[in-house]
C-alpha cells in the first residue's frame, strides 16, 4: 500500500474562530485533516476540538496555545495531553455522547470525519468507526470527509443519506498505528486470564476492552466453542478465535452468526481479515451499549478493567496518582447489560498491585473520590489471586472476598480497614 501526498486544504474557508470541531477517533482519525487543523491553528483563531483516543495523533500539548482540547477518554495519544494538563475531560457515559450532541448540550460546528470507499455501488462508509460522530455531524454546519480508498468498506458503517459532506478530500494511507504489539505476558496477567476464562462457558457472547488483560483472556479461550462477539471494539486477537472456529456467533440471541462491534481497534491482521468480508457488522453505541440489546444476548459476558477497586466493590476506572488516565466510557452500560442478560456475567479484571508491586489496587477508599461504577453494579472481580464474586453479598462478605484476592503483602492492612467498613453492616 502506498501513501498519497499530504492533504492540502485552506481550512479558513470552513472553520471560524470560536467553532467547535469534532474529530473521528481511534485508528480512524482523519490524519490529513487533523494535520492541517494543527498546522493552521494560529490562522484559524481559538477553536474547541473534541477528540476520542488516538494512536499517533496529530495533536500534542503544543496545540493548546490555540486549540481547546476536550475528550471523553485519556487513553492512547490522549494520555500525554492529559498529563500535560491541556485536555478537558467529559465524564459522561459513552452511550450518552451521541444524544448530548443531538440535543445541542455538546456543540459541533465542524465535523472532520474519516471515510472509506466507494464500494461497487458507489457508497461511502464511515471508515473504521461507527460512533457519536454521526450525531455530531448531523448538527454540524460543515462536514469534511477524508476518504481513504484503501480502507475496508464495512457493513453497518454506510454513510447515512442525511449527512451530506460539505467537502470531500481523498487520500491513501494505512491507519494510524495503535503502538505495537501487546507487552510480553507476565505471570500475573496469565493467572488473571486463566481465572477469567474459567468463568466463561461455551456459547457465551463477549464484550471486550483494549489492553493486555482482555488480550490474554482471549488467548485463554482457544479451547472454548461457539463463542459470540458483541463488543464496543474489535481487536486482532478475535481473528485468531474466528479462524480457529472458537467464535461462531451461533448461539447469540441477536445477530446470530454475525460479529458486531462499534470500532475496529487492531492492526494489519484485523483489517486484512475485514477485507475478506466475513460476517461482521459495525453498529453505533445506541445499539452496542443499549441495555435492551445486551439483555437479549444470553450469557453476555462484559470483560472490563479497573485502575482500583475498593473493599466493597466500587470501581475507579478514571484516575491514578491524582491524574486522569482513563474514562467513564462504556463500563457501566456493559456491566448493567451483563447483569440483565440470562446467565450473563460482569467481570472486572485488574492486577492486584501497581508501580512494581508497591501499591495495592484493592483499596479501602477510592482515590480522588472517583466512583466510575458503583458497588451495586459489580459482579465479579478477578486478580491473579482469584475471583471475588460479590453478587448478593453484604458488606462484611464483600470485604472478606476482596481481601482474599488482594496481594498477600497488603491483606492484613486491608482486613483491618475492612473491619471499620464491616461495622456499618452491623
Amino acid at each position: 500500500m502506498t501513501s498519497s501526498p499530504p492533504v492540502k486544504l485552506d481550512l479558513r474557508a470552513w472553520v471560524k474562530p470560536g467553532d467547535a470541531v469534532v474529530v473521528s477517533q481511534g485508528l480512524g482519525e482523519p490524519y490529513g485533516l487533523t494535520q492541517q487543523l494543527v498546522s493552521q491553528r494560529h490562522a484559524l483563531g481559538p477553536i474547541d476540538v473534541f477528540l476520542g483516543p488516538g494512536f499517533d495523533s496529530a495533536f500534542d500539548a503544543s496545540c493548546a496555545d490555540t486549540l481547546r482540547l476536550q475528550s471523553w477518554c485519556a487513553t492512547g495519544s490522549n494520555a500525554q495531553l492529559a498529563a500535560a494538563g491541556v485536555l478537558d475531560m467529559v465524564p459522561d457515559h459513552y452511550i450518552e455522547l451521541g444524544p448530548l450532541f443531538e440535543s445541542g448540550a455538546m456543540r459541533c460546528d465542524v465535523a472532520l470525519l474519516s471515510a472509506s470507499g466507494p464500494d461497487a455501488q458507489g457508497r461511502l462508509f464511515l471508515g473504521l468507526n461507527v460512533d457519536y460522530t454521526l450525531a455530531a455531524a448531523r448538527r454540524a454546519r460543515v462536514v469534511i470527509l477524508e476518504v481513504n480508498e484503501d480502507w475496508p468498506c464495512v457493513p453497518g458503517a454506510e454513510l447515512p443519506a442525511d449527512i451530506q459532506p460539505s467537502l470531500v478530500v481523498r487520500t491513501r494511507r494505512p491507519p494510524t498505528p495503535m503502538g505495537g504489539e501487546s507487552a510480553p505476558a507476565n505471570e500475573a496477567d496469565q493467572a488473571i486470564a486463566r481465572y477469567a476464562a474459567g468463568l466463561i462457558d461455551d456459547g457465551a457472547t463477549l464484550s471486550l476492552g483494549v489492553g493486555n488483560l482482555p488480550d490474554r483472556v482471549l488467548q485463554a479461550l482457544m479451547n472454548h466453542r461457539d463463542l459470540g462477539i458483541h463488543s464496543p471494539i474489535l481487536v486482532d486477537r478475535v481473528v485468531d478465535l474466528i479462524e480457529a472456529g472458537v467464535v461462531t456467533n451461533a448461539r447469540k440471541g441477536l445477530d446470530r452468526g454475525v460479529t458486531v462491534a462499534g470500532l475496529l481497534m487492531g492492526g494489519t491482521r484485523l483489517l486484512d481479515f475485514v477485507r475478506q468480508r466475513p460476517p461482521l457488522r459495525l453498529a453505533p453505541p445506541s445499539y452496542t451499549h443499549a441495555l435492551c440489546t445486551l439483555a437479549a444476548q444470553p450469557q453476555f459476558v462484559a470483560l472490563t478493567g479497573a485502575l482500583e477497586v475498593d473493599l466493597t466493590g466500587q470501581i475507579n476506572a478514571e484516575t491514578a496518582q491524582g491524574r486522569y488516565v482513563g474514562a467513564v466510557g462504556g463500563q457501566l452500560s456493559l456491566l448493567r447489560g451483563a447483569r440483565a442478560s440470562k446467565g450473563g456475567q460482569a467481570i472486572t479484571l485488574l492486577p492486584s498491585t501497581a508501580r512494581g508491586g508497591t501499591v495495592s489496587r484493592i483499596v479501602p477508599r477510592l482515590a480522588d473520590a472517583v466512583v466510575t461504577t458503583p458497588r451495586c453494579d459489580v459482579d465479579k472481580v478477578v486478580t491473579e489471586f482469584g475471583v471475588a464474586d460479590l453478587r448478593g453479598k453484604g458488606l462484611m462478605a464483600r470485604v472478606e472476598a476482596m481481601v482474599r484476592i488482594a496481594h498477600p503483602d497488603f491483606r492484613d492492612a486491608l482486613a483491618q480497614e475492612g473491619e471499620r467498613i464491616a461495622r456499618l453492616a452491623r
